[in-house]
Formats: C-alpha cells, sequence, structure tokens
C-alpha cells in the first residue's frame, strides 16, 4: 500500500515494505509529515492571510491599523499566531473566512515570532491568541483554536455595535 502526501510542492512517499517484515506505521509518517520544516518561511506567512486579513509585520503597521480602525470606528480582531503552531494553521483558513463574512470588523495577523516585543507586551503565553479591540483597547479575548466559541464572540460583537449604533434619522 502507498500513501503519498503533499506539502507544498514537496511529495512524500510513504509505503508499507513487503509482507512479513515490519510494518511502518502511518502515525510516524504523518508525524514527520506534519512536525518536517522545509525552510520556506513564505508558505507559512501565505497560510495567515487572504480575504480581508492584514499581516501586521512591525510595530508602525500595527499603530496605523489601530489607528485606522479607530478613525472608522471598526473593532479589531487580532490573531497572535506562529508559522509552527499546528492549532493557527489550522484555523486560519476559518478565520480568513470570517474576515470575508464580517467586513465590519478589521481583522489582523500578528506573528508572535516576528513581533515579540508587541507579544510581550500583550502577554501572549499560547497560540493563536484572539484579542477583541475597541479604540485600542482590550474588549475581550480568545485563547486556542475554538472554531464556535471565535465565531460566537465575534456575532455576539457585531451584534452589540449594530444595537449601539443609532439609525440615521430622516432629515425633516
Amino acid at each position: 500500500m502507498t500513501f503519498l502526501l503533499f506539502k507544498s510542492a514537496v511529495v512524500y512517499n510513504i509505503f508499507s515494505p513487503p509482507q512479513g517484515q515490519n510494518n511502518y506505521k502511518l502515525e510516524l509518517a504523518l508525524s514527520f509529515f506534519l512536525d518536517h520544516d522545509d525552510g520556506d518561511e513564505s508558505n507559512h506567512q501565505a497560510e495567515f492571510t487572504g480575504g480581508n486579513v492584514t499581516l501586521v509585520t512591525t510595530k508602525d503597521v500595527w499603530d496605523q491599523k489601530l489607528a485606522e480602525a479607530k478613525r472608522e470606528h471598526k473593532i479589531v480582531v487580532a490573531n497572535f499566531s506562529a508559522g509552527w503552531c499546528g492549532p493557527c494553521r489550522m484555523i486560519s483558513p476559518y478565520y480568513i473566512e470570517l474576515s470575508v463574512n464580517h467586513p465590519a470588523l478589521m481583522f489582523l495577523t500578528v506573528d508572535v515570532d516576528e513581533l515579540s516585543e508587541l507579544s510581550t507586551q500583550w502577554d501572549i503565553k499560547a497560540t493563536p491568541t484572539f484579542f477583541f479591540l475597541r479604540d485600542g483597547e482590550q474588549m475581550d479575548r480568545l485563547v486556542g483554536a475554538n472554531k464556535p466559541e471565535l465565531l460566537r464572540k465575534i456575532k455576539a460583537i457585531v451584534e452589540s455595535e449594530t444595537s449601539t449604533t443609532p439609525a440615521p434619522r430622516p432629515d425633516m
């Protein structure tokens, strides 16, 4: 039996030895595949951006995006993650999807390894950690790749923002 695993442009061919010999365990092969570092950091960055997600690469960009959100009265959802973090990589496509479905919010991704000082400032102890910010101040946070809880928090914020925003008054 042959298993082919794809990672970037590399194909890993994992085979079973002839009958009568010790069989390789698929778990070991998958472990190698999932833990293998091909040294291509550009793929890791690409996994965390897309949709309406902005990858924050400097403290200046962070400050600019928070100022922009404040001017535009947007809530910021900041995802502190890392390219080596399996749960971060797992939830990233969902985070991108949420950014498309909720354009009234600003979605940012911060690589904790690239911006370690900012990560320390926000007291990041685990990845992914999501912060929900209004005017640069923390409203809420979520630690871990919990899709249902992330969606619940985003929906609650969107609902609270629409209920507190007064409806436009017609001119008389």
